[in-house]
C-alpha cells in the first residue's frame, strides 16, 4: 500500500521537529512573495527580496522532499 505525500508530510509535521520549522519557514516565504506579487509597483529592493525569497524557498522544500525520501526509504526497509 502506498502512502500519500500529504499523509506523510502531515506524519513528519508530528514526528519531526526539523521538519516542522522547514514547513514553518516554507509557509513564511510564500506570505511574504504572495505580499510582494500584490505589490502594482514594487521597488527594486521589494523585487531583489522577491528574487532572494523564491530561492530561499526552494532550498526549504529541497530539504523537506530530502527529508521525505529519507523518511520513505528507512519506513520501507
Amino acid at each position: 500500500m502506498s502512502v500519500s505525500t500529504a499523509d506523510l508530510k502531515a506524519e513528519l509535521m508530528k514526528i519531526n521537529p526539523e521538519f516542522r520549522e522547514l514547513a514553518k519557514e516554507h509557509r513564511r516565504y510564500e506570505e511574504r512573495l504572495a505580499q510582494l506579487a500584490a505589490l502594482h509597483y514594487p521597488s527594486q529592493d521589494e523585487q531583489t527580496e522577491e528574487t532572494i525569497l523564491k530561492k530561499k524557498k526552494l532550498m526549504v522544500k529541497d530539504k523537506m522532499e530530502a527529508i521525505i525520501r529519507n523518511y520513505k526509504r528507512t519506513r520501507n526497509a
